[in-house]
C-alpha cells in the first residue's frame, strides 16, 4: 500500500466559525420613523350675513309723530272697594312705575263720571266719556236731556220740567257746596256756615253724610253731582248737562 504524504503548505485550512472582522467606521443608514401624512387642511365657511334688522313698526300714519298714549282703566268705586285699593292709590301707582320707566314722560289723570245706576261696563263708560274716538257713541235719543239747572237766584232746582222737593236746609248745602266748584268742602266747613254755634240742632259730622244722602236722593240721576272725596268732604264739579244760575252778590265766587 502506497501513502502519499501531502506537504504542510498544500494542507486545507477548514473555514474559520469566527465573525468577520471589519476595519474602519462603516456608516449605517439611519432607522427611519413613520410621520403620517398631514391632514388636509379645511378652510372654515364663512360666516352667513346677519339678516337684517325688521323695519319699526309705525302705530301711526306716515307723516304723523307718536306723542304718547292713553291707558282706559275701568273700574267703579264698588269694585275698588271689593279690590281693597283706592282709585287715587291706583293712579299714584301707575304714576310711579311710569315715572321710573320713562323719566321724560309727562301724566295727567282724568277720572270719568257717570249717573248713580247708569249700568254698562266700567271701561265701555270711561272711554265715552273721555271721548274715544274708537268707541261708537250711542244713537241721539229724539229727546235730548234736559239736564238740572241749579237756580242760586230762586232758590231751587229743576230737574227737567220739574222741581226738586229739597228743603231749605238741603238747598243750603247743595249751594254751599256748588258755589265752591272744583274745591273739597269739608264736613266741618259745612257745619260752620249753616248752623250757628250754639244752635240747639247743630249737628255732628255723620249727621251732615245724613243730609247729603238724603239731598241725593232728591236729585234723581243727577245725585253724582255732588261727588264723595274720602276722608276729606264734598265735591262739585261743572258738567256740562249741570247749568248754574246766580245773579247779584253771591257769598263765594264761583
Amino acid at each position: 500500500m502506497t501513502i502519499t504524504a501531502f506537504p504542510a503548505t498544500a494542507r486545507t485550512r477548514r473555514p474559520s466559525l469566527q465573525q468577520p472582522r471589519f476595519s474602519g467606521t462603516a456608516a449605517l443608514a439611519p432607522e427611519r420613523a413613520f410621520v403620517p401624512a398631514p391632514a388636509p387642511r379645511i378652510r372654515p365657511a364663512a360666516p352667513a350675513a346677519a339678516p337684517a334688522a325688521p323695519a319699526p313698526v309705525r302705530a301711526v300714519p306716515d307723516g304723523t309723530e307718536a306723542r304718547g298714549f292713553v291707558l282706559y282703566v275701568g273700574l267703579g268705586e264698588d269694585a275698588a272697594a271689593a279690590d281693597h285699593i283706592e282709585l287715587a292709590r291706583l293712579v299714584g301707582e301707575l304714576r310711579a312705575l311710569t315715572s321710573r320707566l320713562a323719566p321724560s314722560a309727562e301724566t295727567h289723570a282724568a277720572v270719568a263720571l257717570a249717573p248713580a245706576g247708569a249700568g254698562g261696563r266700567d271701561v265701555e263708560v270711561v272711554r265715552r266719556a273721555l271721548g274715544d274716538p274708537a268707541v261708537q257713541q250711542p244713537a241721539v235719543e229724539a229727546e235730548a236731556d234736559p239736564g238740572i239747572v241749579i237756580d242760586l237766584t230762586r232758590k231751587r232746582v229743576a230737574i227737567g220740567d220739574d222741581i226738586a222737593p229739597l228743603t231749605y236746609r238741603e238747598f243750603e248745602l247743595l249751594q254751599h257746596i256748588v258755589l265752591r266748584e272744583g274745591s273739597t268742602v269739608g264736613r266741618c266747613d259745612i257745619i260752620d256756615a249753616l248752623w250757628d254755634a250754639d244752635a240747639d240742632d247743630r249737628p255732628n259730622e255723620r249727621t251732615i253724610d245724613v243730609h247729603v244722602r238724603r239731598l241725593r236722593a232728591k236729585l234723581g240721576g243727577y245725585a253724582e253731582i255732588i261727588r264723595t272725596v274720602r276722608g276729606a268732604g264734598y265735591r262739585f264739579d261743572r258738567h256740562a248737562d249741570v247749568t248754574v244760575l246766580a245773579s247779584g252778590p253771591s257769598p263765594d265766587r264761583f
